[in-house]
């Protein structure tokens, strides 16, 4: 379920420090019901897994991006993080840069840059934008366990390049990508329920 951004800064998360030059794109309540301390098994999950391509509709248009990216030099090393622009990493205090950083993700350009017993954030950057995924552990009443998470993405668009890349994959992101993204990862969380029978 698509949430407002209100669901995301009305929260007291570490990233709003350290990301203020992003805006909120997208926010999404996970179906992974928990309890209060099951965000580990989350990141784990999207670290261990290849959820942003498991359906077919998507691989098509991951493989479309890709192919896209290349023609158009997007996907360059020194269009990334850490060479274009900075690492968000390199903004955190102290005890996040010291603390957890959590796992890379293989399956797509994610690099982790921290973790904390109820947030982990993961950067990508290219040519037309840099992207913060931010996976938040969230009370909910209604959720067996009393807890689930909430997925954001925060952006930050390269000029007029970035702002027209981001408003032509929205609809493709919406219908294609977000739906199968979100199924799967509904469905791999009730799979891996600890104490599920194999």
């Amino acid at each position: 379920m698509r949430l407002p951004s209100t669901a995301h800064t009305s929260r007291p998360w570490r990233i709003h420090e350290i990301a203020g030059d992003f805006h909120v794109e997208d926010v999404w309540a996970l179906p992974t019901p928990g309890g209060p301390d099951d965000l580990a098994r989350l990141v784990a999950q999207f670290a261990d897994s290849s959820e942003a391509v498991s359906s077919p509709v998507a691989r098509l248009l991951f493989a479309v991006r890709w192919k896209l990216g290349a023609l158009f030099g997007w996907d360059k090393a020194d269009g990334g993080a850490g060479a274009r622009v900075a690492s968000v990493r390199d903004r955190l205090p102290a005890d996040l840069r010291e603390g957890p950083r959590g796992p890379d993700l293989t399956a797509v350009p994610f690099t982790s840059v921290y973790q904390t017993h109820d947030e982990w954030v993961a950067e990508s950057a290219n040519r037309t934008v840099q992207v913060l995924m931010h996976v938040g552990w969230v009370p909910d009443p209604a959720a067996p366990g009393g807890y689930r998470g909430q997925m954001t993405a925060l952006v930050k668009p390269n000029g007029l390049l970035g702002a027209v890349y981001m408003a032509g994959i929205k609809p493709f992101r919406y219908l294609g990508v977000y739906p199968a993204l979100l199924r799967s990862i509904g469905r791999r969380w009730r799979e891996t329920a600890p104490g599920r029978a194999a």
